[in-house]
């Protein structure tokens, strides 16, 4: 089984207890290059908010979009868009992908801002 096969499986293991317990997500995907987040409704996979580094905002901010600064501004602009649209608490589906790094940056920032997970 190689890396991609490994976390798609842990992905579709975290999303079926996400879609069970019918809340609202943060789901979180990565590139080398950029980190994409978006606030999705669990009745009908409507897209409440997003965020990622390809925004003219952020780029304009950090010329590379694959580190920790980046993502971690990423969270902080998720946390504050999904303010505006009125979810405070989310389910935390992190694609697979371990904790660590880019990933927990992203979820530290948003949750220093406000959004409960």
């Amino acid at each position: 089984m190689d890396k991609k096969q490994s976390r798609l499986r842990r992905s579709r293991k975290t999303r079926a207890k996400i879609a069970e317990l019918k809340v609202v997500r943060l789901l979180v995907h990565r590139t080398n290059c950029h980190i994409y987040a978006q606030i999705i409704d669990a009745s009908g996979g409507v897209v409440l908010a997003s965020a990622s580094t390809v925004e003219p905002e952020v780029r304009k901010d950090l010329p590379k979009g694959g580190n920790k600064d980046a993502a971690a501004l990423v969270g902080k602009r998720i946390a504050e868009k999904a303010k505006v649209a009125g979810v405070e608490t989310v389910a935390f589906d992190r694609s697979g992908f371990h904790y660590h790094g880019r990933v927990k940056a992203l979820a530290e920032a948003a949750r220093e801002n406000g959004l409960k997970f």
